[in-house]
């Protein structure tokens, strides 16, 4: 079995399989299919004068739409997020790294694009177990490293628990939440990877002092589902049992009404049409993963027709 501990490998089979594997939930969807916008006979406007533009993390956008958290720390990282980076730079929408721990133990493997993306909304990512070990002048260390707008503290509890050498001690995460926002110098988003932020767990966080929050809800890339391809028997075993766990985005969204927060709306968002749904039930922006990182790697016309289209749609 490879070292659970070795980061940079871990890292690179998350890759490997939210690229090409059966990572996806078995018997659970984002809801977003129960959602139906209503339609309106009389527009009265012109396609064109339809303004998308919005603010996030203090950040105009061309679009409610970012690149979601993705990967970080290997050789194919690097040249993974330079394209996606270059890309949300070229359509105005925001870019998101995934995981910068490796970046904490000196691998700056994927985290520098801003050369490619001058003026793009980048969002760093830190996990909220690091976030409680690490100073929070160390994390603005590598906020100034890799030149983010903002700074993203991931909750995966659910994940972890399914890794093999995954963290099991999730104490001082809302107290070093509450630190990292009041020292940290830049907007703080606090997100889920894919189990779902509940109102209970929203309204601890606003009380902490975030204005930010991202669903990460259920209905896309299942990381538990991730974590189960690489478990050993009697873990992934466990890891099965529980490949759905989690709240799906269009119930996270419904749930986070009047939580007095900013909410971007992610977890198996596909398109355009869901990013209005989002919206519709009270989202001010949405991410997307899965889609954005299969289309990069058909080249650079593949990812501008991905994004082109879901803009189109929205």
């Amino acid at each position: 079995m490879p070292d659970p501990h070795d980061i940079s490998a871990r890292k690179a089979d998350h890759l490997a399989l939210c690229e090409t594997g059966d990572v996806g939930f078995v018997g659970k969807t984002t809801l977003f299919e129960d959602v139906e916008l209503i339609h309106d006979a009389l527009p009265d406007l012109h396609a064109d004068d339809i303004d998308t533009s919005c603010v996030v993390l203090g950040k105009t956008l061309r679009a409610p739409l970012l690149i979601a958290a993705m990967t970080g720390g290997t050789a194919q990282a690097e040249a993974v997020n330079r394209r996606l980076a270059a890309a949300a730079e070229r359509h105005g929408i925001g870019f998101c790294f995934g995981s910068q721990r490796p970046l904490l133990r000196g691998n700056e493997a994927g985290y520098r694009v801003r050369d490619v993306a001058p003026t793009a909304l980048l969002v760093g990512n830190i996990g909220v177990v690091q976030a409680a070990q690490t100073a929070t002048v160390r994390l603005r260390e590598l906020v100034d490293f890799s030149g983010v707008d903002a700074l993203a503290i991931h909750l995966n509890a659910a994940q972890e628990m399914a890794q093999p050498g995954g963290d099991r001690d999730f104490r001082g995460g809302i107290a070093a939440i509450r630190r990292v926002v009041a020292e940290i110098g830049v907007p703080v988003l606090v997100k889920e990877t894919g189990a779902g932020i509940s109102r209970r767990a929203a309204k601890r966080l606003v009380a902490a002092g975030v204005t930010w929050i991202d669903t990460g809800g259920a209905g896309g890339t299942s990381w538990v589902a991730v974590e189960m391809h690489r478990a050993q028997a009697e873990q992934k075993a466990i890891a099965a049992r529980f490949r759905d766990w989690g709240i799906p985005t269009a119930a996270c969204l419904l749930q986070l009404h009047g939580v007095h927060a900013d909410v971007i709306a992610t977890g198996g968002v596909s398109s355009g049409l869901d990013v209005a749904k989002a919206i519709a039930l009270g989202a001010t922006a949405a991410g997307m993963a899965s889609p954005f990182l299969k289309a990069q790697a058909q080249g650079e016309q593949a990812l501008d027709a991905a994004i082109t289209q879901v803009l189109a749609e929205l």
